[in-house]
């Protein structure tokens, strides 16, 4: 696996252990519908949300929520629009981003963006 996929996997990780040590149910990781993939689907208090997870390990390439880009959150919202369509019940939903900062020599930094649209 290339070091990218590796940083990616483990920020999916990290972020589903985050997400749910602050009071989120973890529904789906890598929810996929043809091309189109949600890293985490969660709950919290009665919203679905859509997280779209972002992580790097330096800032050579910029913070991780830099690299959110609209045709990244448009993928997010025609794959929710699938999920939504084969579940329903859900009245209210959000998109959301968790970029994850991995620093060396530094803590590891959680940013959550919540409610984001185009």
């Amino acid at each position: 696996m290339a070091a990218h996929n590796q940083t990616g996997s483990t920020g999916e990780n990290m972020a589903a252990k985050h997400l749910v040590q602050t009071g989120f149910t973890i529904l789906h990781q890598n929810w996929r519908h043809g091309r189109l993939e949600v890293d985490i689907i969660a709950t919290k208090d009665d919203v679905l949300h859509f997280i779209e997870v972002k992580t790097r390990r330096s800032k050579q390439f910029g913070l991780p929520e830099d690299a959110v880009s609209k045709k990244k959150l448009r993928n997010l919202i025609d794959a929710s629009e699938e999920f939504l369509y084969q579940h329903p019940q859900w009245q209210r939903i959000q998109f959301d981003i968790l970029a994850i900062s991995i620093f060396k020599g530094t803590a590891v930094e959680y940013f959550f963006i919540e409610d984001v649209f185009l």
